[in-house]
């Protein structure tokens, strides 16, 4: 989990919320799981932009990235921050969504040593 972190933090995201799903639906139903947790992503100057174009942007924010084990490996991955101008149909959110989405496919690919 921390190399996810890190590779967000190169790309300028904090990591605003850690829900640990596993843990919670095993408190709050009994059900066990695989490990499942859901990052809450921000990039502060790209969640300022957004939130300019649109002050009910942050319905979509922060970017949510699950980290989770799917068989012998971890899987992570990130929502397309497309979704905002797709949803909103607002293109001033278009730049932002662009910028967002390198930066999320960079700390990917940097997890991945490049490989999908």
């Amino acid at each position: 989990m921390s190399a996810v972190r890190e590779a967000l933090a190169e790309q300028g995201f904090g990591i605003l919320t850690e829900i640990d799903v596993q843990t919670r639906l095993l408190e709050k139903l009994g059900h066990e799981m695989e490990d499942y947790l859901t990052f809450g992503a921000c990039n502060p100057p790209l969640a300022h932009q957004a939130i300019e174009a649109d002050r009910s942007i942050g319905l979509l924010l922060p970017c949510n990235v699950v980290v989770r084990t799917d068989g012998d490996r971890i899987a992570v991955q990130a929502l397309d921050p497309g979704t905002m101008v797709t949803l909103t149909g607002r293109n001033a959110l278009k730049s932002v969504a662009e910028e967002a989405t390198l930066r999320l496919d960079s700390a990917l690919s940097a997890l991945t040593g490049g490989k999908e």
